[in-house]
């Protein structure tokens, strides 16, 4: 490398000594600055720059802090002089904190003591490196202009000078302070995904939160719009009005469909009758066990009055269903005729029964008196075939007749609900019973229709009610509605006795074809008749009783008609639902006619 150029202005070339600490070149001028003895003695070579040497040759040691003088290649005593780019004055020192001495500059901002000899000017002074721009240190021309940039023989060895205003250009590598990659990045890396991670999941767990708010909301319309459907459909909506414009159900009760049977329950042992009707209302849901009481006033074929239990014995079950369709309002599609051998078998069939009895019922084939009751009061009672005839037919001494209904009613419900639900399994069951069914009902329609009932059974959307009667046996608007109008949907049509005397006949003669001859001249003379059952006795003579005095002259007639004497009539209780009431004694001689 030439170690020599000429710059082109002031009084001579430069050339390199040597290179500082931070590998910036050290230049000096040649020999224009240099007195004549100065100049380097021809056939020796400069000594290279060592930047880790103690003050020797041209070289700068920033930690020399001694007196010593530095070395000299130009001669014993002799010192090259030293180029000052300032002038007469000291070089800048930022670090510097008093006043500096111009005998030298100490780079880490001290003065040179009084002891110290001046530094050797050939070292030219380093300005350390400042943030702003560098300051431009080259000798300035005659002309007092900074000189243009010097040509170099290799651009390697020309000092960097950049921008406008021709200031040196560093560049960041050439400081030993540049940074190193920093270690924590990566630490700083994993964070920001971390960060990121748990903003994506709390982003996330916001979505599901409002996912399952929005199904939530959407299951409970559901639910809501569900069960008002349901009520609509049961005719249960409070707030609707019914085709009349009263307040009612969304379906008027009229217009409801019902599947209506009528069961009757004969006691082949001791005699008697049980009616009840079983009702489903398909478009309610709701099963019913009606319990019709005996009493129940009804209107024969030939226009006379009867009563339930009479009519069952004697007008068979097509006539007794269609009286009590007339009666009650209702259409009953169908008979079931349950003798208390095939409620036994029933009952067994099924798997017993379970039942809150209300009394205590002896065993009716045992006659001893101490024997343990047959079937014992209390809750949840299990009951076999035996034992739930017994105690549907029970009716203590001086019971109504309603309190055995009620018994008969519990033992049906009990049934229904252990008759499977299953149509298909009530038509085997109702199939082996055997029993002949009387038409139009059949097997596989008595099991059909069993088995919607056991479901409503099971479900409990089953109860059972019983027909209010008055003591004539008519039914009054206001205490058969509930069961009448609101149960069966129909409008109760009672026989209206009208101007006829309604006359109750009970048979004490012995003969029993007596009760229908007496009948029989009854009607022919304009009366009602009334069946008053058979009495426990025989009696002598026969009365004609009345209540009211009103009912004298009426008694009277009827004592004519039957041809029995008039001491026979007399003031006393008559039975329910009749302006007179006939005992026939001994006395009676039914007419030949």
């Amino acid at each position: 490398m030439n170690d020599r150029y000429d710059a082109g202005y002031g009084d001579g070339p430069y050339e390199l000594v040597g290179y500082d600490e931070y590998g910036q070149p050290v230049y000096q001028q040649a020999s224009a600055q240099r007195p004549a003895q100065a100049q380097q003695v021809p056939g020796t070579q400069q000594p290279a720059y060592d930047p880790y040497a103690q003050q020797q040759g041209y070289g700068y040691d920033p930690y020399a802090t001694g007196g010593q003088q530095p070395g000299s290649s130009y001669g014993s005593g002799q010192q090259p002089p030293a180029y000052d780019p300032y002038g007469s004055r000291a070089p800048y020192d930022p670090y510097a904190t008093g006043t500096q001495d111009a005998t030298g500059y100490d780079p880490y901002g001290q003065a040179a003591s009084s002891g110290q000899q001046p530094r050797v000017a050939e070292q030219t002074a380093h300005i350390p490196q400042q943030a702003g721009p560098a300051k431009d240190t080259r000798p300035p021309h005659g002309n007092g202009h900074t000189p243009d940039a010097p040509e170099y023989g290799n651009a390697s060895d020309a000092p960097e000078y950049g921008g406008a205003s021709g200031e040196p250009d560093y560049h960041t590598e050439q400081f030993a302070f540049v940074e190193d990659p920093d270690g924590d990045s990566e630490d700083v890396i994993d964070w920001l995904k971390f960060t990121e991670n748990r903003t994506e999941r709390r982003e996330e767990a916001r979505r599901r939160a409002r996912g399952r708010l929005i199904a939530l909301v959407v299951v409970l319309a559901l639910v809501a719009a569900g069960g008002v459907g349901y009520l609509w459909f049961a005719g249960k909506l409070p707030g609707l009005f019914s085709s009349d414009g009263g307040n009612g159900t969304a379906t008027p009760v009229a217009a409801q469909k019902r599947d209506v049977l009528v069961v009757h329950l004969h006691n082949t042992g001791k005699g008697g009758t049980s009616t009840a009707l079983l009702v489903d209302n398909t478009t309610s849901k709701q099963g019913t066990t009606v319990l019709l009481p005996n009493s129940l006033a009804l209107t024969g074929d030939d226009g006379s009055t009867t009563t339930l239990a009479k009519s069952v014995d004697g007008d068979g079950t097509s006539g007794t269903r269609d009286q009590l369709d007339t009666v009650l309002g209702t259409s009953i599609q169908g008979t079931w005729r349950l003798d208390t051998p095939y409620l036994q078998n029933l009952v067994d069939l099924v798997g017993n029964i379970e039942l809150d009895t209300d009394t205590d019922v002896p065993d009716p084939d045992t006659k001893k008196k101490g024997t343990a009751p047959l079937v014992h009061k209390g809750q949840s009672q299990t009951l076999s075939g035996k034992m739930a005839v017994a105690y549907a037919t029970y009716r203590a001494t001086g019971e109504s007749q309603n309190a055995q209904l009620q018994r008969f009613g519990q033992v049906m419900q009990g049934v229904l609900r252990k008759m499977s639900s299953d149509p298909s399994s009530a038509t085997i069951t109702v199939q082996t019973l055997a029993q002949i069914l009387d038409p139009p009902l059949t097997d596989k329609d008595l099991g059909a229709f069993l088995a919607k009932l056991a479901d409503l059974a099971k479900s409990g959307h089953y109860k059972t009610a019983l027909l209010p009667v008055r003591s004539d046996g008519t039914l009054s608007a206001q205490t058969s509605d509930s069961v009448v109008k609101d149960i069966l949907g129909g409008t109760a049509k009672s026989p209206s006795a009208g101007s006829a005397v309604r006359v109750s006949v009970q048979n004490a003669t012995g003969v029993k074809d007596d009760t229908e001859k007496a009948r029989v001249v009854l009607l022919n003379g304009g009366f009602t008749f009334l069946e008053g059952g058979g009495a426990s006795g025989t009696e002598a003579t026969s009365k004609v009783i009345y209540a009211d005095a009103a009912d004298k002259a009426n008694a009277s007639e009827v004592a004519k008609t039957l041809g029995l004497p008039a001491g026979s009539v007399t003031k006393g209780n008559v039975s329910s639902g009749a302006d007179v009431s006939v005992i026939l004694g001994g006395d009676y001689k039914p007419s030949s006619s």
